[in-house]
């Protein structure tokens, strides 16, 4: 549904010369070898504005020349495939639209390409969006995100310079939601565990006692309704669980009716009712370490903890402890800080957790429709014309 509706946003913006339509179909088979997806999080609200005369703010005068006529606008990023570039399909995308300089080719010729960047397309919370790369950009007016997630900008300091920063909330909602059903049907169930014991070479037998718990019927708490919580308490309504939430907004009636949710003013009351809590939410200095060693004596002994927002929204080192104590039954994260974790972290050596490589987003689809929405927002702000998914700081 969302393809749709981006393919016809994008018809509506009237490209730059030379520039094809975005509204092409795009079906490549994207080879997802990824690492660690900035995706997850409700969608950021708040706006905020700068003065005009804000320090830093630059503007690209009448006499400026920017690029030649007919030619592609460029767009910086990190590399072209490898380890942490983007991956070649969604370059090819991008090659319809603009000129691509990575990083590499920027670095080795800073004076003639810096003239030319107005865009920058972070893939992989790469490239680094710092204060020396944007004071090298006297030009630049936007920075793409692809993934909902921008804890890994600072909203203010690009905002003081008079560049834009977009998301792409829509492509990754489903997907997200999905890993989260995906990861609490694996842990309650024990599919790590169980597929571990099939495959070992020194199974005879199969234990009669080897049990996990159902999710039919079981209570959810889902801690930040934004989009994603919300696709979530869809997809748990057809497991015909009870399903909780604690939102900083209450959503309205006919929401929770649709999904069959009900609202906790308190995380504690959501917290103390679960078998299954998942997290939701933005990381952001408020919910750093929201789920703590009180938190987690508040949950069940039975209960499961699901994080597929940011590591840090957990303490880790209470974590680690409630599990080995069994103060709660499981932990399944999608998420840790850092990612990856050392090697030696103790949360690796437990067989009541599930560890996940930051997958929310890994799919063919989600990380074609991120690349669609990023190019939408971008070319947007470069015509003048309404952005479809601006970022404001707070």
């Amino acid at each position: 549904m969302f393809r749709s509706r981006a393919l016809r946003l994008l018809k509506l913006i009237p490209l730059m010369s030379g520039q094809s339509n975005l509204a092409c179909k795009f079906f490549h088979p994207v080879i997802a070898s990824h690492g660690h997806h900035c995706h997850r999080s409700v969608i950021y609200k708040q706006r905020y504005r700068t003065h005009s005369c804000s320090a830093g703010r630059r503007a690209i005068t009448a006499g400026t020349k920017v690029m030649a006529e007919g030619e592609l606008p460029a767009v910086l990023i990190l590399d072209i495939g490898g380890t942490h570039g983007v991956l070649e399909d969604l370059a090819a995308l991008l090659k319809k639209h603009f000129q691509l300089i990575t990083m590499k080719e920027f670095l080795a010729n800073k004076e003639e390409m810096s003239k030319k960047i107005q865009s920058v397309f972070v893939f992989e919370c790469r490239p680094t969006i710092n204060r020396e790369l944007l004071e090298s950009l006297p030009n630049l007016k936007v920075i793409g995100n692809s993934g909902v997630g921008v804890d890994h900008l600072d909203l203010k300091m690009i905002s003081s310079f008079g560049v834009k920063v977009t998301n792409t909330p829509h492509a990754v909602a489903d997907p997200t939601a999905d890993i989260g059903m995906a990861l609490m049907l694996a842990s309650a169930r024990r599919l790590v565990e169980g597929c571990q014991i099939a495959v070992s070479p020194d199974t005879r037998s199969f234990a009669v006692d080897w049990l996990g718990v159902e999710v039919t019927g079981a209570t959810l708490g889902i801690i930040g309704m934004g989009s994603i919580g919300y696709k979530v308490a869809q997809r748990a309504r057809a497991f015909n669980m009870r399903i909780l939430y604690h939102n900083r907004n209450r959503r309205r009636k006919e929401e929770e009716e649709a999904v069959g949710a009900h609202y906790c003013a308190k995380m504690k009351d959501l917290l103390q009712q679960s078998d299954f809590v998942m997290l939701v939410v933005n990381l952001t200095p408020e919910t750093h370490k929201l789920i703590g060693k009180k938190e987690l004596g508040l949950m069940k002994p039975t209960a499961t903890l699901i994080n597929i927002s940011r590591g840090a929204v957990v303490d880790q080192d209470a974590l680690v402890e409630a599990l080995q104590n069994k103060v709660i039954r499981a932990a399944a994260l999608d998420v840790t800080y850092p990612e990856p974790l050392p090697r030696d972290h103790p949360l690796l050596n437990l067989n009541n957790v599930i560890i996940t490589p930051h997958i929310g987003t890994a799919t063919v689809q989600a990380i074609c429709m991120m690349a669609e929405e990023a190019i939408a927002n971008m070319l947007a702000v470069l015509n003048g014309r309404p952005i479809p998914s601006e970022v404001f700081p707070k």
